[in-house]
């Protein structure tokens, strides 16, 4: 019997009894369809984190200063003169302070973050302003008291109106909205149309600290990122001169951390997943057991017809392999389309993985094999006297 034949009799002991074919196949359905699911929104999940942080610019780079317990902080004209003395390597730079306030305008409020920054962090993180205009140079020279803020608040604290040269206030501070943000997260609470942009000068207020703690550096070659990190770290160091001081770090640095835990966490999912794999393994070879016992006479009759020992082990590895194949095609097809229902759901990006869909396959296929080889060898190693005389 060659394999055509042992395929042709694979399908129709299969079609002889189709529930208990699709139980068979039920672990490995499950398991090749958790494997598929997992890999897509993991790697779904990676794409959109990475996609946010290229948004920032690959050419970013941030510098975070903890002192070293004095008074010494990195100034700002520090920057700005190391930015001036190399432009082959740094293009701008922007001072970043953070603080958490209450926004009010009448009978409306919002608990919000308040970022200050500089006439160029608009550009480096590719801020787009809808209506008004951004932060600029005077506004941080001269303390000015204006703001820009996101869609969210704009639909708080003026309900859906045009804000702009209208007032609101912050932590009780009166402040004239110049501009408007883009839409970027659909106005939602705590995302990216959350937030209020000041000039860094005013910011330092409302955080309760004259020092300035967090600088973005924008490089001028994204590719050139280690050279010009490498120069960041040593006018820094020749500020302080304690490496544990400050922090250095570049966008294209948190990708490939983001990615690695991503990765490192799918494998674990995909580990678990697999385990159901191995159940569904273990179920077919306990069908084929079952299966074995039940056609011990015809074992018998195809051994005495001549049958080979090498001929009944195919038939029935084919047979274990065909059904755990099977269940990997449907495992496929329900686990890609479970990934794209769970991604509209969870509003996520679903990126899936054809070479994950492949190796699925593959395993459920091998796995088929593996466990179908010990009721396959127990048929093969049949007395066929004894088998003929089964009932």
């Amino acid at each position: 019997m060659n394999f055509k034949q042992s395929f042709k009799l694979a399908i129709k002991s299969l079609k002889s009894s189709k529930m208990r074919a699709f139980l068979t196949m039920l672990g490995i359905i499950i398991g090749v369809a958790s494997v598929i699911i997992l890999v897509s929104i993991m790697n779904g999940l990676s794409k959109d984190m990475t996609s946010r942080f290229e948004s920032m610019g690959t050419n970013t780079i941030t510098v975070n200063v903890m002192g070293r317990g004095t008074n010494r902080a990195l100034a700002i004209e520090e920057v700005e003169k190391m930015v001036e003395e190399n432009p082959d390597y740094l293009d701008r730079y922007s001072p970043r302070v953070t603080a958490s306030v209450t926004a009010k305008r009448d009978v409306n409020s919002a608990s919000t973050t308040v970022t200050g920054v500089n006439e160029s962090y608009d550009d480096m993180q590719s801020i787009a302003v809808t209506d008004g205009r951004f932060i600029q140079y005077i506004d941080a020279e001269r303390r000015q008291k204006v703001c820009v803020i996101g869609t969210y608040l704009v639909q708080e604290l003026f309900d859906g109106m045009d804000p702009v040269g209208e007032t609101l206030k912050i932590n009780g501070s009166a402040y004239m909205v110049i501009g408007v943000l883009e839409e970027t997260a659909d106005s939602e609470e705590s995302s990216g149309d959350d937030i209020i942009y000041i000039p860094y000068t005013t910011a330092t207020r409302l955080a309760g600290s004259a020092t300035i703690g967090s600088y973005y550096i924008t490089a001028v070659d994204a590719d050139k990122i280690e050279n010009t990190m490498a120069i960041v770290e040593r006018t820094l160091y020749s500020v302080f001169g304690d490496e544990d001081a400050y922090r250095v770090t570049s966008m294209s640095e948190m990708i490939d951390t983001v990615n690695e835990m991503t990765n490192s966490i799918a494998l674990v999912l995909v580990g678990i997943a697999g385990i159901s794999l191995v159940v569904g393994g273990i179920g077919i070879m306990n069908i084929m057991l079952v299966s074995v016992t039940e056609r011990t006479r015809e074992i018998g009759i195809r051994k005495s017809l001549g049958a080979k020992r090498k001929d009944i082990m195919r038939q029935f590895i084919i047979e274990a392999a065909t059904t755990s194949s099977m269940g990997g095609v449907v495992g496929i097809l329900f686990g890609l389309g479970a990934a794209y229902v769970a991604g509209i759901l969870m509003d996520l990006s679903v990126a899936p993985s054809w070479n994950a869909v492949f190796i699925a396959f593959s395993v459920s296929v091998a796995i088929g094999m593996i466990f179908g080889y010990f009721p396959a060898n127990k048929a093969a190693k049949m007395n066929p006297i004894d088998a003929l005389r089964y009932d």
